[in-house]
């Protein structure tokens, strides 16, 4: 990876599925930096470095792992501005819900997004799946250009 860590940005309003998603990365080792908000309309804040993510540094996600059903934006209007958006249109997006539905998966991916994973109900499934997205996301997809960051 010559050094180049992909930070990983979260976007989900169950502080239980953070916490899991959160212990799942940390279990395999990930030393990616991991960005948490707590709805679409931070998420979209924090992509556009705007509101209290006005400082913060640049360069894209290497993955945002999206939630469906939030409050203020869901997962699909971030998605959506996203991918109208020139900046952020290549940034691999992960939707990482417990919706099922069918109209679901097929307007996400409509939409652009690269994968759609239903959250499983049980523990250790979910922290395996996680742990298998972290991995593969973070440290073996060749990201777009400009959604790294060098070490420190």
């Amino acid at each position: 990876m010559n050094g180049e860590l992909r930070r990983i940005l979260i976007a989900d309003d169950s502080p239980q599925d953070v916490e899991l998603t959160l212990a799942a990365l940390q279990e395999h080792h990930l030393a990616n930096e991991v960005v948490v908000v707590r709805d679409g309309s931070e998420a979209w804040d924090y992509l556009r470095r705007e509101g209290r993510f006005a400082g913060v540094a640049g360069g894209n996600p290497g993955v945002v792992l999206l939630d469906l059903k939030m409050p203020r934006m869901d997962g699909l209007d971030v998605l959506r501005r996203m991918r109208a958006d020139p900046r952020f249109e290549n940034v691999p997006v992960v939707m990482l819900t417990s919706s099922r539905e069918e109209r679901d998966v097929v307007e996400s991916y409509a939409l652009g997004v690269n994968a759609y994973v239903v959250k499983p109900v049980e523990f250790q499934e979910f922290i395996d799946a996680v742990k298998s997205l972290g991995l593969f996301w973070a440290v073996i997809n060749e990201p777009p250009p400009g959604t790294v960051r060098r070490a420190a």
